[in-house]
């Protein structure tokens, strides 16, 4: 995950390059903030190609003092968008260190995380360990660019799924969609504009914008009997890496599948 910083988010920058289907994290990971204020649309300076070899090498590199990357809170907008939903069974997509998996199950939600970094599934399950939380999740460990769901779940979520290395966000998402049991939700959480910081706005004048919320729901193609619930490009304040106040905008997608 990209994380951007300060904030709740956990980035997954995992995915492809510019376009609807580069922008998202190939096989997600963050969340929660980073211990610095990285760059949540995650450039890759030294050209990896391999979404496992470039994640593992990010996650075991920027580890920091507390032997994790990213802060372990919860984002913002699946914080917002599930609190008042009835727990039920979740699958995480691009999990990262575990900050939503952990709220999750911390609030009645029995959690599948799945992120393609052994590193970041292992801090995830120690903190599960740690906080009781050990027997309400399953880590595993996916490509999801390979993915493809074996069940169905009252709430598949996929945050921040943004990613520098080549993934199919598009088809991931579809994929997602088929995972969500009849009365069950599908969240997806995006950047919905490159933060202030961002490597892309110096290096990369040529990226296409990144999806909204609206271009997220019409790439789904989602059959009759799905309503939409939220679709929004939502504003959220964080403290950016010079201790500034910055306004960051979130596409926000939360539809449910009829029953």
């Amino acid at each position: 995950m990209d994380q951007t910083h300060e904030h709740d988010e956990h980035d997954r920058s995992h995915g492809q390059a510019h376009g609807q289907q580069s922008h998202g994290h190939a096989n997600g990971h963050a969340h929660g903030q980073a211990n610095g204020h990285g760059d949540p649309t995650g450039m890759n300076p030294e050209g990896v190609t391999d979404p496992a070899e470039f994640w593992e090498a990010r996650y075991v590199a920027n580890r920091g003092e507390r032997g994790q990357v990213w802060s372990g809170r919860v984002n913002a907008a699946v914080e917002r968008e599930v609190a008042e939903l009835t727990p039920g069974s979740a699958l995480e997509l691009g999990s990262g260190e575990g900050g939503d998996a952990l709220w999750l199950a911390a609030h009645g939600w029995t959690v599948t995380a799945l992120d393609i970094s052994a590193t970041a599934l292992a801090v995830g399950a120690a903190k599960a360990t740690h906080d009781g939380l050990g027997d309400r999740i399953t880590w595993v460990q996916a490509d999801l660019a390979a993915w493809h769901p074996t069940g169905e779940f009252d709430l598949v979520t996929a945050a921040f799924l943004h990613s520098p290395v080549e993934l199919p966000r598009d088809d991931i998402l579809r994929r997602a969609a088929s995972a969500v049991a009849p009365g069950g939700r599908l969240l997806v959480v995006g950047h919905g504009a490159f933060p202030p910081w961002s490597s892309h706005r110096e290096h990369d004048h040529d990226a296409l914008p990144l999806p909204t919320a609206d271009d997220v729901l019409a790439s789904l193609t989602l059959p009759d009997g799905w309503t939409v619930e939220t679709c929004a490009q939502v504003d959220r304040e964080v403290t950016g890496p010079d201790g500034e106040r910055v306004t960051l905008v979130d596409a926000v997608l939360r539809v449910r599948r009829g029953v």
